[in-house]
């Protein structure tokens, strides 16, 4: 109480004086409440975390009479607040002040009642935390996304390759290539504008909407190949660039050879690219722009340039739009090996690009709006230019052409069977090839057909250097934000950014690095089919994210936009992993193997970040219809396992308790640590409420705790007055459906003969509960002890009761249990502010820590013995079988022990060995105890009657009601007929023969004698367990609850 007085008196008055802002208000006689004080008038208390905003409903007006200071709800006087955009803010809010509503203590508890001290959940709360810098530059859907995406889109493949696909597979199978794009880009669209639209997308682009969606396993995975991907990107485009410029160039104005002058240009353009790009966002949109209006001009140019036929061109192959060459253009014509799938894989590459409005995600104005409007209207765009492009060039261009004005027909032409014939000219030549215009030989046809040709070749320049400068701005942007999360290790120091737009210059650097290095390969032919996987990996995933976030069922999953179908969506998941394979399949094979690797290192990893993923909602759907389906089916004997209601209080307080349960239940069945939190009767209601806001605290840092040390279990704590109580709430109420346990299990009370005899009255107690409510029950005993908490250091959470730790704190002294092999009772020296050193262990403290550690460890090669005195239904041969499934116990062998006579010795093994073995279960070696009835010795006997001496109740020296009252206060006490009528010898005698055969077993498994209730008093059940158990290697006693739980039967 001394405790609690001071606590209240201290901490919990700094608590709330620093958690309050007083807030004045008139009293009735006019005067100004003293500011000094907590004003208590109507509902006029205001928390300082709710004055944070003027806004939301919230009016702030001054009294022109006083200095009274108003809050107004609805025109009255009160602290709950409206509702507010800023109270849902997440800690960084780049949009506006975030905002914290008034607790529900602060509206639902006792007026006259001060605030509860900060938990150490609390102290880490979101602070108001505003990084928008002044001056920074957005862009809208246009400028953003739009424009950015059809720069994209339109590469060089529309100047130089469109013609030759076309001359390959015709008009025909043009329009259905371009329509098999156009839908998987669509389809990629409308899942993108489904995720984009589900909340508000900070950077990152396709990284952030995977992994806010699917979870940092693939997310992570796809953010570094997705980076690195336009890295790389950078590389083929300027290399694009450079190559033409090279064709351009006559041989003789060469610096070097050919391969050397695209380094050097590839170069010198990066460096240019950079600068821009490191320039800022505005400029490089500027510079976007610019290049947008030459790609458009280009396209104009060649556009106006097919309605202008000119006499001079018809020798090349360009003879105006002409029904004829229409159709002889429709069909295909598919030369040097090509196929419709191997056309489309050169085509496809130039529909992607779909993201590059999504990936500067960070600088749109308003992501939610901009990248669906964008996206879409960029793929429509596109795909008209397209098909139109082709349809001209089909229309007014023949397939092969000689170039020579000398190949005119003079004479009739009723003969002729190709379009270029009814116009005049024989190409026939062409055939035997060598020819170098038409659409199947000159990839500059486009020129020719233009108007003026060298705004073609700018349209070349501008085609490429855009896409360039989009995947160079790209890739650091993702970059940046998948550092930023901290999901690989060493990386994270390209997550800082610079000025008001906060620009990744370090990321623009890597990729400046690796663009240029693959720039000087100067070859990128093996590594292109790879690059176009990755980014159809990423659209799979986009696609593939919408179906599972759909399937989830989250209600977190509602995005305002509403043109997808779930579907539809996994339909463009499995179309893009198609085309993976169709455009290079040992590319899509190494693309998959990358994406499972990082997967599964960033599965193994666990980085320590909570998205709520539709991962998690699907998790917790299955799990949900799982549990209910259990439920409907019947348990069979053959399911059985044991799953354990450990009564451990604090997880690391109990170490050996912790490490040997979970050993046998480990992958194989269910285990719940019970907490017991102890509160009188006369507590306040004041600390009942903080140490339940407490409890729900320690309760997410202990099953923390636990998952940080891989120890497969929940943590379940309950309030109660006593053991028994809280006991009776955990057997009853515990678990889930069939996931509910049926085997209690809690360490031997070791100083039971110091304590008060209470305690052991709630203990015995607690067993019989367990029994009557058909629980099986082990008791653990080491000899040195079970727990550790008393040690200095060891309770890395301490209670709020001395001191409530901030999350930073828990989260260093959780991390050294990083590694399972570590001693957990180590003391965390950042856990604390001030440097001190241990005090010494005690020699007892030292083998008690020693001893706490022991089951952590694999088991030196030794035995379990197994003392199965009484058919329980076999838990007490299941457990050690178990036991020696799992690695740390395989080197242990089962021996078992049972009762018998001695005439019997024979027989009794062999029916044994013949139950084991129908069982399935192997052992080393069977014993028959064949002297177990023989008295135990006088000396063991004596220690007994000493041990049980001051609980006798000794109702023959005194009169019967003085003993009925004695016995009715102390119902612990012993009495003359339970001695008489319950002989003990037997658990005198079974401790002389562990002694005798066990006492060098690494374990010992023994049926755990029963005590009739109301009958056996619970000192001497006690000291029948005392006896039994004492001076042993660790001992497991146990008792099923006579349920079959081993059959033969299959």
């Amino acid at each position: 109480l001394e405790r609690f007085n001071g606590f209240m008196g201290t901490t919990a008055g700094e608590e709330a004086k620093g958690r309050f802002r007083v807030v004045n208000f008139l009293d009735p006689s006019g005067a100004p409440a003293d500011a000094s004080d907590f004003a208590f008038n109507g509902d006029t208390v205001r928390s300082e975390a709710s004055l944070h905003s003027s806004t939301g409903g919230l009016s702030h007006f001054s009294d022109t009479h006083s200095s009274t200071y108003y809050l107004r709800t609805f025109g009255h006087n009160t602290i709950d607040a409206v509702p507010n955009i800023d109270f849902y803010r997440q800690t960084e809010a780049p949009l506006g002040e975030k905002l914290i509503r008034p607790s529900l203590s602060e509206l639902h508890d006792e007026l006259d009642k001060v605030s509860c001290p900060l938990t150490g959940a609390e102290e880490i709360a979101p602070k108001v935390v505003s990084d928008s810098k002044g001056g920074t530059v957005k862009f809208g859907w246009i400028k953003g996304v739009l424009v950015r995406c059809m720069l994209n889109i339109w590469g060089v493949m529309l100047f130089i390759r469109m013609s030759w696909i076309v001359g390959q597979a015709g008009i025909g199978n043009i329009k259905r290539l371009n329509l098999l794009s156009v839908i998987v880009t669509t389809i990629t669209g409308l899942s993108t504008s489904a995720i984009a639209t589900n909340g508000f997308v900070r950077g990152g682009g396709a990284y952030y909407l995977i992994s806010r969606s699917l979870g940092p396993e693939f997310g992570g995975s796809i953010g570094l190949i997705f980076a690195f991907a336009n890295a790389v990107a950078v590389a083929m485009y300027v290399v694009g660039f450079a190559e033409t410029v090279v064709e351009l160039l006559d041989v003789n104005a060469l610096m070097t050879d050919e391969i050397n002058d695209i380094r050097i240009i590839g170069t010198l353009t990066i460096i240019l690219l950079l600068g821009i790009s490191v320039a800022g966002m505005e400029w490089e949109a500027k510079a976007q722009i610019v290049l947008l209006i030459i790609l458009v001009a280009a396209i104009f140019n060649y556009t106006i340039g097919s309605f202008i036929p000119m006499k001079s061109k018809e020798p090349k192959g360009f003879f105006g739009y002409n029904a004829a060459i229409m159709m002889e253009n429709m069909g295909p014509d598919f030369r040097d090996e090509e196929t419709f799938f191997s056309v489309f894989a050169i085509f496809f590459p130039a529909a992607t690009g779909i993201l590059a409005g999504a990936n500067i995600s960070g600088d749109l104005s308003d992501p939610q709006s901009a990248i669906p409007k964008g996206t879409l209207l960029a793929i429509l765009i596109t795909g008209i230019v397209y098909v139109a492009v082709a349809i001209s060039n089909g229309s007014c261009i023949v397939r092969d052409a000689t170039g020579d004005d000398n190949d005119t027909i003079i004479g009739p032409l009723e003969n002729c069977t190709d379009a270029a014939c009814t116009l005049g000219y024989d190409f026939s030549i062409c055939k035997e090839g060598g020819c170098k215009y038409g659409l199947q030989n000159d990839f500059q046809v486009m020129s020719l057909v233009s108007v003026f040709g060298p705004l073609i070749t700018a349209g070349i320049f501008s085609a490429t250097l855009s896409s360039a400068l989009a995947s160079l701005v790209s890739a650091p942007k993702v970059f940046q934000a998948l550092c930023k999360d901290n999901i690989y290790p060493g990386i994270r120091v390209f997550a800082k950014g610079y000025g008001k737009n906060n620009e990744p210059l370090r990321g623009y650097v890597l990729t400046f690095v690796i663009g240029l290095a693959f720039i000087l390969i100067a070859e990128l032919n093996i590594i292109a089919p790879i690059i176009s996987n990755f980014f159809l990996a990423s659209y799979a995933l986009i696609n593939f994210s919408v179906f599972h976030a759909s399937l989830a069922n989250s209600p977190g999953w509602r995005p305002s936009f509403k043109y997808y179908n779930k579907w539809v969506s996994l339909a463009g998941a499995v179309l893009c992993c198609v085309v993976m394979f169709v455009i290079n399949w040992w590319a899509a094979l190494l693309t998959n193997v990358i994406v499972l690797a990082l997967y599964i290192y960033v599965s193994y990893k666990k980085p320590d970040v909570n998205w709520g993923s539709s991962t998690q909602a699907l998790m917790y759907n299955q799990a949900l219809s799982h549990c209910l389906h259990l439920t409907g089916v019947e348990d069979h004997i053959k399911n059985f396992r044991p799953q354990c209601l450990v009564m451990i209080g604090y997880p690391n307080a109990r170490p050996a308790l912790l490490h040997l349960v979970h050993a046998f239940t480990k992958n194989v069945g269910l285990m719940i640590c019970g907490h017991v939190r102890m509160v009188g009767t006369f507590i306040c209601n004041y600390y009942m409420d903080c140490s339940l806001h407490e409890m729900m605290s320690d309760q997410v840092r202990y099953q923390r705790w636990l998952l940080k040390k891989r120890i497969k279990a929940f943590y379940t704590p309950v309030f109660a007055e006593d053991l028994r109580q809280g006991a009776q709430y955990l057997l009853q109420a515990a678990g889930l459906g069939r996931l509910k346990p049926n085997t209690l299990v809690f360490g031997f009370k070791n100083n039971w003969p110091d304590g008060d005899m209470r305690d052991v009255e709630t203990y015995i107690n607690t067993i019989h509960d367990a029994f009557d409510l058909q629980y099986g029950v082990v008791i653990i005993r080491l000899k040195e002890g079970l727990d550790i908490s008393h040690i200095p250091g060891q309770d890395e959470f301490l209670s709020s009761y001395e001191k409530a730790p901030g999350m930073k704190e828990l989260l260093v002294a959780i991390n050294i249990g990083k590694d399972t092999d570590k001693d957990s009772s180590k003391p965390s020296s950042q856990s604390t502010n001030t440097k001190s050193t241990s005090p010494q262990l005690s020699i007892v403290d030292e083998k008690l820590l020693a001893a706490s550690q022991q089951f952590k460890k694999k088991q030196r090669k030794g035995t379990i013995d197994v003392w199965w005195l009484f058919d329980d239904g076999g838990l007490t041969l299941l457990i050690p079988y178990l036991l020696t499934n799992k690695k740390k116990w395989t080197d242990c062998k089962i021996r078992v022990f049972i009762g018998g006579k001695i005439n019997r010795i024979d027989h009794d093994r062999r029916a044994m060995a013949a139950l084991l073995s129908k069982f399935r279960i192997d052992f080393s070696d069977i014993n028959v105890l064949g002297d177990i009835n023989t008295k135990p010795k006088k000396h063991n006997k004596e220690k007994f009657e000493e041990m049980i001496e001051p609980y006798r109740l000794k109702e023959d020296d005194m009169e019967q009601e003085a003993a009925e009252r004695l016995k009715a206060e102390e119902p612990w006490r012993i009495t003359d007929n339970e001695l008489e009528l319950y002989k003990t010898n037997r658990q005198i005698r079974l401790n002389e023969l562990l002694k005798e055969h066990s006492s060098t077993a690494n374990l010992i498994v023994m049926s755990m004698p029963l005590a009739r209730k109301g009958t056996v008093s619970s000192a001497l059940y006690m000291c029948w367990l005392e006896t039994l158990s004492k001076d042993l290697p660790p001992v497991l006693l146990v008792r099923g609850n006579h349920q079959s739980v081993l059959t033969f039967y299959s």
